[in-house]
């Protein structure tokens, strides 16, 4: 065989040899089949303190959320209350949370405790729903010889962990009644820890802004009785006149253990928000999986049973932009 003879047929075998290794054509091997192309859903939901009604909403969101939306991680945070969760939002550490309609407004217009050199206006915050009233609730013992808001001055007051809602509340309802925190004795304190000083005595009382039963007030009437301090109306008039988020409420009596009369105090409403982190379809699948699954949601807390789709947009509750994908979805 000549050596040209000799380097075809080496040729030929090598052409062989691969052709046996790749195939004639791709269409002759076998495809693995591709899963579909799921988008993944990162979300965390600020709340509150363990003892407040925004740990356990929040809670329930999360979990319902987790199980209806395909690839959704969704996780909560607890927090000191409304104003740290609008600065958590701002710096894009969570993308939502449950706030406080009052405090949304004041950081999208930037008055109050956002108004200023480095403060956190946030106008890109958005709403996805109204859920539902927070009570205004200053409680004390049976046994304290405090009957109205009057009768703190002097008195050891847990006002409300700092940079919280419950503590904006304090400082506008003590304001009514003409008193500030040079008239009393004011404590930062969460509601866990307020929960527990009234309970050890090192406290006189507390105000907790939450959904009523709230978890604090709750362990404070399992041990001992309590008593709820009215708003009455002239006071409430006044009130809602300059700071006009607040509605009139009514704590029914049997909300805590012998607690055997109504009491008529403030509320301001708890609004689910996101920041522009959310996008549209994103945020219309979260409100969508929510009113969707409405009475799952109502099973976490007696204070969301009256939520419905015409609370969730009524425009009185809802002090800030609608975001666009929820709006989308009302309006469906």
């Amino acid at each position: 065989m000549n050596k040209f003879k000799k380097i075809l047929l080496v040729g030929a075998t090598l052409i062989c040899s691969t052709t046996m290794l790749t195939g004639c054509s791709d269409s002759d091997v076998p495809q693995e089949k591709t899963k579909p192309d799921i988008k993944e859903h990162y979300l965390h939901i600020a709340t509150g303190n363990t003892m407040g009604t925004y740990y356990i909403i929040g809670g329930a969101m999360s979990e319902l959320l987790n199980e209806k939306i395909p690839d959704m991680h969704c996780a909560i945070q607890t927090t000191t209350g409304s104003i740290a969760n609008v600065k958590l939002l701002a710096d894009d550490v969570v993308e939502l949370a449950i706030i406080q309609n009052d405090i949304a407004s004041y950081a999208v217009n930037g008055s109050e405790m956002f108004k200023g050199e480095n403060k956190y206006k946030f106008d890109k915050l958005r709403g996805l729903a109204t859920l539902y009233p927070e009570s205004c609730q200053c409680v004390t013992t049976a046994d304290s010889g405090i009957n109205s808001i009057e009768d703190l001055r002097g008195k050891r007051v847990a006002v409300g962990a700092q940079d919280s809602g419950a503590e904006a509340n304090a400082r506008q309802i003590l304001e009514v009644y003409g008193l500030s925190y040079d008239d009393i004795q004011p404590i930062y304190m969460s509601f866990s820890a307020a929960s527990k000083a009234l309970k050890e005595g090192s406290i006189d009382a507390a105000f907790l802004t939450a959904g009523a039963p709230t978890l604090a007030v709750q362990d404070v009437a399992s041990q001992m009785n309590i008593k709820l301090l009215p708003i009455d109306d002239e006071h409430f008039k006044t009130l809602s006149e300059k700071y006009p988020f607040y509605s009139r409420n009514t704590i029914a009596k049997g909300t805590y253990r012998n607690f055997d009369e109504d009491v008529q105090t403030a509320s301001v409403m708890a609004i689910l928000a996101c920041n522009d982190k959310v996008d549209n379809d994103l945020a219309n699948k979260v409100v969508k999986t929510i009113f969707d699954n409405l009475n799952t949601l109502k099973s976490a807390h007696p204070v969301i049973t009256a939520l419905d789709k015409n609370l969730a947009v009524e425009k009185s509750h809802m002090t800030i932009p609608f975001q666009e994908g929820a709006e989308k979805f009302f309006k469906e």
